[in-house]
């Protein structure tokens, strides 16, 4: 099997990698997320995603290195991590009742041979209509504090929806597992096959 890093500390993106790749490890990528002057939320999360991946290549000079980054935008407006209960009690009430479009950023960067990959996966949430009780509830029960747009569709969060629209649900959570597959056969990493390597 290739070397892989996951940069990233997200237990989330690491269950979701642990499906479907036996063997990989895991860095901090220590990467400023702020969203630059006029920069939409597809260009953040890609440009994030690239950087993170990059910034784990001195440590990993030889590795298939990946990165991601995940928001949510309601109205024109991005929602990042809330941080807090009152903020993910805000950005679900923002939330409630209309269509949320998530974006999540996937790079994968190729550190010995200064190979990028890189894309843009979008997935809409439609929430139905919550009353405050439920919100609150939510919030208290799941304390998703550190999730994009204040839910976790893995647990408690599908209990928000009226549906849902993408072609990768794992995006949602926040790694597009099928476009991560794809790219890591651009390398020749399969985990359908056992004599996986990284193609020279």
């Amino acid at each position: 099997m290739a070397t892989i890093v996951l940069a990233s500390t997200s237990p989330y993106r690491r269950m979701l990698l642990e499906k479907v790749l036996p063997d990989f490890s895991c860095a901090a990528p220590h990467v400023d997320e702020t969203a630059e002057r006029g920069e939409d939320a597809q260009a953040l999360v890609e440009r994030l995603a690239i950087a993170k991946a990059r910034a784990l290549a001195e440590e990993y000079p030889a590795h298939l290195l990946i990165g991601s980054d995940q928001v949510a935008v309601v109205d024109g407006c991005i929602l990042g991590k809330p941080g807090s209960a009152a903020n993910a009690i805000k950005q679900l009430n923002a939330a409630n009742g209309r269509t949320v479009s998530f974006y999540t950023g996937l790079a994968v960067y190729h550190s010995g041979k200064d190979e990028l990959l890189s894309c843009v996966e979008p997935f809409d949430v439609t929430f139905r209509q919550l009353s405050a009780a439920e919100i609150e509830g939510y919030v208290a029960l799941e304390q998703p504090f550190n999730c994009a747009g204040s839910f976790k569709s893995e647990g408690l969060g599908i209990s928000l929806f009226e549906s849902l629209r993408g072609d990768d649900p794992n995006s949602l959570i926040g790694l597009p597992v099928i476009q991560l597959l794809k790219m890591l056969r651009h390398w020749n990493v399969n985990p359908l096959l056992p004599e996986n390597s990284i193609k020279s």
